[in-house]
């Protein structure tokens, strides 16, 4: 199966198309507090832009519920990221897309400890990572074995991406720095590299 590839951090309508027209399967726009934040209004004019089959997905952190819903139903995001502490009854109260709920994994982090948070959320998919907009991978051998649905994020490029999959397999991959010019910029030669790697890695595992 080949990994999902998940782009973030987008905020213009140049880096969506090229994001797009380079192979990405899924762009994430962040309306949490973020350098790389956008207004769901501009979101919205990027997202209608978008070839069809393009994932798009909304990144928020401990937003008030009906902030959330009403964005989602301005932009048409097909799928949301929750990257604070929502409880599962909040994800219960999402209407009209599906959830990925990010586990921070830090180097205290245990496997059994994970498992059950996992096994408090009925979603879509996982996303591990260590902190947001961190810039720094965390050890992917804690997650090893982890089962389920599951995207990684945090510090991945084109050369360390490879050693990731090959570890853990993982259903995606989440880049945001890692294929930036600067934060909120994209740079459409590491996006390529990128892509080509993990589409590679893919064919191998």
């Amino acid at each position: 199966m080949s990994i999902k590839i998940k782009v973030c951090g987008i905020t213009n309508l140049e880096d969506g198309c090229i994001v797009s027209k380079l192979g990405a399967d899924a762009l994430g726009f962040i309306f949490a507090p973020s350098p790389r934040n956008i207004e769901p209004g501009i979101a919205k004019n990027i997202i209608e832009k978008l070839p069809p089959f393009i994932t798009t997905v909304g990144v928020f952190k401990n937003e008030r519920l009906d902030v959330v819903n009403r964005i989602i139903r301005l932009t048409g995001i097909d799928a949301i990221q929750l990257h604070g502490s929502e409880p599962p009854e909040y994800c219960k109260l999402i209407k009209n897309a599906r959830i990925i709920k990010r586990i921070k994994i830090d180097d205290d982090s245990n496997p059994n400890d994970i498992i059950r948070e996992m096994a408090r959320y009925t979603v879509s998919a996982y996303l591990f990572d260590p902190g947001e907009g961190s810039g720094n991978i965390f050890d992917w051998e804690i997650i090893k074995g982890i089962k389920g649905t599951i995207i990684v994020g945090g510090g991945l490029n084109q050369n360390n991406v490879k050693t990731m999959i090959e570890l853990l397999r993982p259903y995606g991959v989440d880049v945001c720095s890692g294929v930036e010019r600067s934060p909120g910029k994209k740079d459409p030669e590491k996006i390529l590299k990128f892509i080509k790697e993990v589409r590679r890695c893919s064919l191998q595992v």
